[in-house]
């Protein structure tokens, strides 16, 4: 079954050839021109990804996925006319998957939306180790869920894939960048902020609120990892 992509972008133009391009690739996609008609449509569709832009009428785009990740953890790729590192920073703070800055070429696009939806694609599929428990803290690879203490922790797909690619490798230290290379498999441009910003959201669900952390440690000057 072909994935579905809804594409939200105030300017039609740039939405429609987006979509254009999208659909040569074998995708079905729909479109919306502001915030509300892209949410509208996300609760009435199976929507597969979402490429959202910020800069939007009624809703801007930062306010559509505060309200999405309520209930939805479809990956979202933003796109963003500013290069402002706060309007990045803020993206993957509310649970962006990825994000790509106007002026952008359609190769990239298309690149980025295969990246993510196979990563989608793959983490749906059973894994050779099946759990892995640290304490209260449970991964079900089988299921695709996390559990502490027995509640289901609701988290975006980037966030599960980092968890579980540091959990799978449990004391191993792995810097920004080869953070950057395993879990979003593509380059980043150097800019490793992408992986803090996603390890603080991390943490926030999966650690204690008493500020000692448990299961993602840091290694300064070195990087991240997972404490069994």
């Amino acid at each position: 079954m072909e994935d579905r992509i809804l594409v939200v972008d105030d300017e039609k133009a740039i939405a429609d050839i987006i979509k254009f391009n999208l659909e040569k690739e074998g995708y079905i996609v729909e479109t919306a021109y502001d915030g509300e008609e892209a949410l509208e449509k996300i609760y009435n569709n199976d929507i597969d990804l979402i490429v959202l832009d910020v800069m939007m009428p009624k809703k801007d785009g930062f306010e559509v996925l505060r309200e999405l990740r309520v209930d939805y953890s479809t990956p979202v790729l933003m796109l963003t006319a500013k290069e402002e590192e706060v309007d990045k920073v803020l993206g993957l703070e509310l649970g962006a998957d990825d994000y790509i800055i106007k002026p952008f070429s359609m190769r990239e696009l298309i690149a980025r939306v295969k990246s993510n939806l196979r990563r989608v694609d793959y983490s749906s599929k059973p894994e050779s180790t099946n759990i892995i428990q640290s304490g209260e803290l449970k991964i079900d690879f089988d299921k695709y869920e996390v559990t502490r203490n027995g509640d289901v922790l609701e988290l975006t797909l980037r966030e599960y894939e980092l968890l579980k690619f540091l959990a799978a490798s449990a004391g191993q230290v792995f810097s920004r960048e080869q953070l950057l290379e395993e879990v979003w498999g593509y380059e980043y441009y150097g800019d490793i902020r992408t992986v803090d910003v996603t390890v603080r959201r991390l943490r926030e669900k999966v650690e204690d609120t008493d500020g000692e952390f448990k299961y993602i440690l840091t290694k300064r000057g070195v990087g991240y990892y997972f404490r069994r």
